[in-house]
């Protein structure tokens, strides 16, 4: 009994530390006891798995496996810090894009504990869709700026134009107080993309049903774009 009290009480004392759930504050300390207590490798985790995103994926993006970022952000304390300064060390430290940064350290805290798959690490949720087109980037960016156009495969969804930067980016007010992004970039001559990040979320419930809306609307999108 008195060693299961303490390991609980050492398992609180890192979540208020880091921010951590019991489950992967219990985990780490458990983790780190076996590297010290015994010369036997722990078992492998699936990292990939827990950070959404593959081993190929990373690698080829930013040349460091999830394994290596992990260590590289431990080092630093990394659990313990800010969404954002995690995201500036790995962008000004590692030499990432801005968007590398970003999926480096959600990637992280996924890893971690600190959120989920789809939730931001306050704790709300969003959800995020993107898709490919064939064709240019001013004809995608146009059926989804002109409200014509857009009420056309939005699906009766009412929404308005908060701000918007033409062909990089729109954001638009949902009428049920969330708030949608919209970024566009083009891949080659007559091919562009859109990333869809629906914000505000209240639950993982939300995130899940309104990804699948978003991959209909896109496909919608792209049967009016043909």
């Amino acid at each position: 009994m008195p060693k299961h009290k303490d390991l609980k009480r050492k398992v609180r004392a890192r979540m208020q530390k880091t921010g951590e759930s019991y489950t992967a504050a219990r985990l780490r300390l458990l983790d780190n006891k076996k590297r010290t207590d015994s010369p036997k490798a722990a078992p492998k985790v699936d990292l990939a798995a827990l950070a959404g995103m593959s081993e190929a994926a990373v690698r080829a993006g930013t040349g460091k496996s999830w394994s290596a970022w992990t260590t590289v952000l431990d080092a630093i304390d990394a659990a313990s810090k800010p969404h954002r300064e995690i995201a500036r060390y790995v962008r000004e430290q590692h030499g990432t894009s801005s968007w590398w940064s970003q999926g480096v350290t959600v990637g992280y805290e996924r890893i971690r504990g600190l959120r989920e798959k789809g939730q931001l690490r306050g704790g709300g949720y969003e959800a995020n869709k993107s898709k490919t087109f064939g064709v240019p980037l001013a004809r995608l960016y146009a059926a989804s700026a002109e409200a014509r156009q857009r009420k056309r495969w939005l699906g009766g969804a009412k929404a308005t134009v908060r701000s918007a930067r033409p062909e990089k980016c729109l954001r638009l007010d949902w009428e049920d107080g969330t708030a949608v992004e919209l970024v566009f970039s083009a891949r080659a001559e007559a091919r562009s993309h859109v990333a869809v990040q629906h914000k505000k979320l209240t639950t993982k419930a939300d995130a899940t049903r309104l990804k699948g809306y978003w991959a209909e609307r896109l496909s919608a999108l792209a049967a009016l774009l043909k």
